[in-house]
């Protein structure tokens, strides 16, 4: 039986802001500022932001990236106890790479309306035919992640 999980906000908080340290480094090359901080033991093991654009590879999302590193890091598919810091809402792709590398918690900061799986379009990490339990919440800096994209949005569509 699963230990239920303490949660320190200051934590949360504090892994939450190297993510949008991240997402900044992103968005300085011209990414969606998306940064993820996989987190094991209270150490950063993976750590990443979207590249999909710069590395031509759709599946880079700052999840994805983080995810990867740490299994590297770790010679290890699995990340047991782990907890992924994202800056954003994750979507179905990351969800599902969440699951199969059994990382047991997800923080995250501003919902993904038209794509996020966790809450927004649907609680995927609460399907019953899902063989791991993931743990999620939601709004952590949940202002500060929101306003880096919008920010960046607003400064494309005034190039445009």
């Amino acid at each position: 039986m699963r230990q239920p999980q303490i949660i320190d906000r200051s934590r949360d908080q504090h892994f939450m802001r190297l993510a949008l340290e991240l997402a900044a480094q992103g968005a300085a090359l011209g990414e969606v500022p998306v940064g993820a901080v996989l987190v094991q033991h209270g150490e950063v093991i993976g750590q990443g932001f979207n590249c999909p654009i710069s590395g031509s590879d759709p599946s880079a999302h700052a999840e994805m990236v983080a995810i990867r590193a740490a299994a590297q890091a770790a010679s290890n598919y699995r990340l047991p106890g782990s907890t992924l810091y994202v800056t954003l809402e994750p979507c179905s792709m990351c969800a599902g790479l969440i699951v199969h590398s059994r990382v047991n918690r997800v923080v995250f900061g501003a919902l993904e309306p038209k794509a996020g799986i966790v809450q927004s379009q649907g609680q995927f990490f609460t399907q019953g035919f899902l063989n791991h339990r993931v743990l999620f919440e939601g709004g952590v800096l949940a202002e500060e992640c929101g306003a880096i994209l919008t920010e960046f949005f607003r400064a494309r569509r005034a190039k445009a």
